[in-house]
C-alpha cells in the first residue's frame, strides 16, 4: 500500500452481463452483447456469476475475469465514428463494469481496486478481436482500438464478493508504481516494442503468463 497517489473520485456507473447468443451474419456463439444488471451482483474468481463466455480459450478465465471500460472513451468514439453514436453506451464494448473517473493512463499494472466487497487487480488490456467488428458491423473498429489505445482493462479477482452500480472505486494497493498500464498496452499494440519493454513484461510476475511467454519468445528471436 506504499506509494499510493491521492484518491481519485472514481465510481462504478453501470454493471453488465451477457448470455451466449448468435452474433453477426454467421451466428457465431458469443456473450459479447451485455445487458444492465440492477442491484447487488456477486463476483467469483472467474467473474460475475451472472455473466457467460462462449469461447473460454480466448475469453474469461482468471486473467480475464472482469472487463472494465471508462465512460470517458464513449465520447471520443462518437467523434471518430459518428454513425455509431447510438451504440457507444455503457456495455457497448462488451464490458462488465463501466467506470467513471479512471482511464488507462491512471493505472499501473497490478493496481488493486476495492469495489463493494470485491478486490480486483488490474491485469491486462483488451486485445480486440473480430467479434468487436461483428458487434458493431464495422471492420475498422479493432484497428482503431489498437491505434487509439482505448482498450479498457481486465481484472483478476483477488477477493470474491458483491458490487453494484454506484459503488466507489478505491485504489488500495499499487505494487508496481513504476510500471504504468500504458507501458503494457504499448507492448501489446506496438509491433516492434523496445528491448527494455520486452524485458519488463517478460520478468514481471503480475503480468499474465501468456504475455510473459510472448515477450520472452520475442527476446529470444531477437538474439538468435
Amino acid at each position: 500500500m506504499n506509494n499510493l497517489p491521492p484518491p481519485v473520485a472514481a465510481v462504478l456507473t453501470a454493471v453488465q452481463a451477457g448470455r451466449i447468443a448468435p452474433l453477426g451474419p454467421n451466428a457465431i456463439p458469443s456473450a459479447f452483447v451485455k445487458r444492465a444488471v440492477a442491484g447487488p451482483v456477486r463476483v467469483g474468481r472467474l467473474g460475475l456469476e451472472v455473466d457467460a463466455q462462449a469461447d473460454r480459450r480466448v475469453h474469461g478465465g482468471p486473467e480475464k475475469a472482469v472487463y472494465a471500460y471508462p465512460t470517458a472513451h464513449y465520447a471520443a468514439w462518437t467523434v471518430e465514428f459518428p454513425e455509431l453514436a447510438s451504440r457507444f453506451v455503457p456495455g457497448g464494448f462488451g464490458e462488465n463494469l463501466t467506470i467513471e473517473g479512471l482511464c488507462e493512463a491512471d493505472l499501473c499494472v497490478g493496481d488493486v481496486h476495492a469495489i463493494g466487497t470485491v478486490r480486483l487487480q488490474v491485469c491486462q488490456p483488451r486485445q480486440p478481436c473480430f467479434k468487436l467488428a461483428l458487434n458493431f458491423q464495422n471492420s475498422r473498429l479493432p484497428k482503431a482500438m489498437v491505434r487509439n489505445g482505448r482498450s479498457g482493462w481486465y481484472y483478476r479477482v483477488l477477493t470474491p464478493g458483491v458490487l453494484q452500480t454506484g459503488d466507489a472505486i478505491q485504489l488500495v494497493e499499487r505494487p508496481l508504481p513504476d510500471f504504468p498500464f500504458n507501458a503494457l498496452l504499448g507492448f501489446l499494440y506496438n509491433r516492434d516494442p523496445a528491448d527494455d519493454a520486452l524485458q519488463r513484461v517478460a520478468h514481471t510476475a503480475l503480468v499474465p503468463g501468456d504475455l510473459r511467454s510472448g515477450a520472452k519468445q520475442a527476446l529470444k528471436q531477437r538474439r538468435s
